[in-house]
């Protein structure tokens, strides 16, 4: 089973130097319909303005994810770590027991537009700790790239829950095939063009709930690239 998650149906914000949209309840945002789907707690599509950001603040026992669709974000963190994410960067930051961490647009002049995933850890408890790495888009181009993993395999980015994390650059025209294994779902977010899920149309910002589902066909349904998620989860 498929379900459609229309993107003008998400909780939406425009706080003047942020323009967000949150697939799930988030913040002020509050949709019993829409907690999380399964342990993936959080999708946001954020737009920072020139020269604004997230001041410090704390997290705890979360698996967080950035990833950078165009501009770039510094990154200062309570563990001493700091840095620039970029197209192709994927940031991962285990809460764990507890960080502060800041997220700035340096640039004077472009925005950033980002993807930020919440992911409930396995259990409470673990040390914080940090990974950024990059995605080049040859490595993303026609393919499931898997950036995020429970064991890090294929050189992805580690993650304390069962879930595998992809991203994709689908070009014109091109189609990919994903198959879960028994009892696990999917969810997919597109950043930007247009596909089909398993025939089920989805523009920029849907997003679509895999349920029951031994495998899906996404096909780009547009004439211009498309660039999208996948979340394959216990």
């Amino acid at each position: 089973m498929l379900t459609k998650r229309p993107a003008f149906e998400r909780g939406h914000f425009d706080h003047g130097w942020l323009d967000t949209y949150h697939t799930f309840s988030f913040a002020d945002y509050h949709d019993v319909q829409h907690m999380n789907f399964r342990t993936l707690r959080v999708i946001n599509e954020d737009r920072v303005a020139p020269g604004m950001g997230f001041g410090m603040h704390p997290h705890r026992d979360m698996e967080i994810i950035t990833y950078i669709l165009s501009g770039a974000l510094e990154h200062k963190d309570s563990m001493g770590n700091g840095g620039v994410i970029r197209p192709g960067d994927v940031q991962r930051m285990s809460a764990g027991t507890g960080v502060f961490h800041s997220e700035y647009n340096p640039s004077e002049n472009e925005g950033v537009h980002l993807l930020q995933i919440w992911i409930f850890p396995e259990r409470h408890g673990f040390p914080p700790t940090y990974e950024q790495k990059h995605f080049s888009e040859a490595e993303r181009t026609n393919t499931l790239r898997l950036v995020a993993s429970h064991d890090g395999r294929n050189e992805s980015t580690t993650i304390h829950q069962d879930a595998d994390v992809y991203a994709s650059l689908l070009t014109t025209g091109s189609a990919l095939q994903h198959a879960f294994g028994l009892g696990r779902g999917g969810y997919l977010q597109v950043a930007t063009g247009a596909l089909t899920v398993n025939g089920v149309p989805l523009q920029a910002g849907d997003s679509v709930a895999i349920e029951n589902e031994p495998a899906i066909t996404i096909t780009n349904a547009s004439n211009d690239r498309a660039e999208f998620l996948l979340f394959d989860v216990a």
